[in-house]
């Protein structure tokens, strides 16, 4: 063991991404996954030009190309008239503006591409159905204890999600507080549809107490959508658990006829639903030798479409943080530093969001107006954000 091994707890998109970009900076990485492999529950995400600058830096755009689909728009619209309330533009002028894509893929997909990126470098193992169980950090590395065997490293990265075993060693068990929402999720075959009823746009629904999400995936072949409702009775946080259609209808009965149609294609036997739980910014993620990354330690709202983002901009941040400091407890103790701020500034504004799109009465009619009146905004804020060059800060911009 020397201090160019790195172990990473976790397989995901976090995960490997980061195994990818220390593997660049001349690492060698275990990565530890607790699943027998690697994959993941179907459906989709968006991935925006600040992270997608790291994706292609990785040499991954033309797999993206082959996968993804590119959004020319982002339509809201009004709940139950189909009213267009703003819109603002992705496509060609995202890419002129930010110089990277904006991507819709299926979370399959992208795990996919990572993983088979990952086998193809050789400074990176992968260890399916190895479970982290312990670890003791000491002044010159962390042995872990997985699956059976032993690891050694000079850092560990708990990347091992909102459950995470790693967080919770360093720092106890977490009480998270219910949102009062539920999310719905489903994937619906776009040859099922009329022609025309889902344009190539991010569309977004804003109604009294819910929204309603869809996009092309996988090409434009499947439309994902996602639907958040709020209700109580039912606080369970898994994306892996089924629901009823039925359910799901009587959710967002009234809503427009275009949603309807969408939840009558959907396979009744692939509707999941989870209850969405808020946790607040940490106020620490490391501990010497062991720090956190993506939801293990900023678990996000889906409702600024940043979750992803955010773990692959963390990978970036800390590839080069520990690349370009030798020592290994200052590296993370930066890396910590320099992506705090920005990911907690991510979790507020999508707590803020939640609020916002579920708004009723004279109080949404006044956003519908500041919404139309804000057309064509600019996010240079999100989008210009370089994780590949972050760690030459001080702290975060």
């Amino acid at each position: 063991m020397t201090e160019r091994d790195v172990l990473i707890a976790g397989g995901g998109i976090g995960g490997l991404a980061a195994a990818l970009c220390c593997a660049q900076q001349g690492f060698r990485v275990q990565l530890l996954e607790q699943a027998a492999a690697f994959g993941d529950v179907g459906a989709g995400i968006q991935l925006s030009p600040n992270c997608t600058r790291v994706l292609h830096g990785l040499g991954l755009g033309p797999a993206l190309d082959d996968i993804a689909f590119l959004p020319e728009a982002t339509e809201i619209r009004d709940w139950r008239s189909g009213a267009l309330i703003t819109t603002n533009p992705l496509g060609a002028s995202v890419r002129a503006r930010y110089g990277y894509p904006y991507y819709h893929v299926h979370r399959a997909d992208l795990i996919e591409v990572l993983a088979d990126a990952a086998r193809s470098t050789p400074a990176i193992s992968l260890h399916s159905g190895t479970r982290v169980d312990g670890f003791q950090p000491s002044r010159d590395g962390v042995r872990v204890d997985a699956g059976g065997r032993r690891f050694e490293g000079a850092v560990l990265v708990g990347a091992d999600g909102i459950h995470s075993t790693v967080r919770s060693a360093l720092f106890g068990r977490e009480a998270p507080a219910f949102t009062g929402s539920l999310a719905w999720r489903a994937l619906v075959p776009a040859e099922r549809l009329p022609d025309g009823l889902v344009r190539p746009v991010t569309t977004a629904w804003w109604g009294p107490g819910g929204h309603f999400v869809h996009y092309f995936v996988r090409g434009g072949t499947l439309v994902n959508c996602v639907c958040v409702i709020e209700k109580t009775g039912w606080e369970f946080e898994s994306w892996t658990e089924r629901g009823d259609r039925d359910e799901l209808k009587r959710d967002f009965a009234g809503w427009h006829d275009g949603v309807q149609v969408l939840i009558d294609h959907m396979d009744p036997d692939a509707c999941f639903k989870w209850a969405l739980f808020d946790r607040p910014p940490m106020a620490r993620w490391s501990q010497g030798r062991v720090t956190l990354l993506g939801d293990a330690c900023h678990p996000t709202l889906p409702f600024m479409a940043q979750g992803a983002a955010m773990a692959i901009e963390d990978a970036a941040v800390l590839a080069g943080c520990l690349a370009h400091d030798k020592e290994a407890t200052r590296a993370l103790l930066q890396y910590e530093q320099l992506r705090r701020a920005r990911t907690a500034r991510i979790q507020e504004g999508s707590r803020r969001n939640a609020r916002l799109f579920h708004l009723r009465g004279a109080e949404a009619v006044e956003r519908n107006k500041t919404a139309g009146a804000a057309r064509g905004r600019t996010l240079d804020w999100l989008y210009r954000y370089d994780a590949l060059r972050a760690h030459e800060l001080r702290s975060e911009p």
